[in-house]
């Protein structure tokens, strides 16, 4: 089975999520870490399982549709801004600013930004509210680093909460909008 664009997309949203939490939970009390790396990888492991069965969500007005379809030039210019940002930003903050706790707030800075280079790219304005929460938390972490806040409060504010978001977002995005659904079968019974 041929993945679509955005079950694919789903599972790289998804995978990240997982990573962010999994990355940075460790700051937390074992009590309070170990049961949400746990639920990370469960909800990263449901959308495996349930992205892929379920099927493709509908798609936005004007997208490619279909098997295979890929995620076109535009996506990889988003993408490549995207590095860009990470590798100069980190390059700066351990090199010339040397607040190495301040490089999880740039990651999920730079990968709130680029969701809403996706937005627009992929014609999906509902991304623009999943980019601006990982853009703020990303904003609150660096500030938190530049005030020496705790560490905890820099990982969980731009790299727990981030992760929480984007895992919640695919979840979100993956369930069946029962209005379409009650829109096809009548369609499809029409005709």
């Amino acid at each position: 089975m041929i993945m679509t664009k955005d079950q694919t997309g789903r599972l790289i949203g998804a995978a990240f999520g997982l990573v962010f939490v999994q990355a940075n939970a460790g700051a937390l009390p074992t009590a309070v870490a170990t049961p949400l790396r746990l639920l990370a990888i469960a909800a990263f492991l449901g959308v495996v399982v349930f992205g892929r069965r379920r099927g493709p969500a509908a798609p936005a007005a004007g997208a490619a549709t279909g098997p295979g379809v890929g995620f076109g030039r535009r996506y990889w210019y988003v993408v490549a801004a995207e590095v860009l940002g990470l590798a100069a930003g980190l390059l700066v903050i351990s090199r010339v600013l040397h607040v190495p706790q301040a490089a999880v707030g740039w990651i999920a800075f730079v990968v709130g930004v680029h969701f809403f280079g996706l937005a627009v790219t992929w014609r999906r304005p509902a991304l623009h509210v999943l980019a601006a929460a990982l853009t703020a938390c990303g904003a609150a972490g660096l500030v938190l680093a530049a005030l020496d806040a705790p560490v905890t409060a820099v990982r969980v504010t731009a790299g727990v909460l981030p992760g929480v978001l984007l895992l919640a977002a695919v979840w979100r995005s993956g369930r069946q909008d029962p209005a379409a659904d009650a829109d096809r079968v009548l369609s499809d019974s029409r005709g």
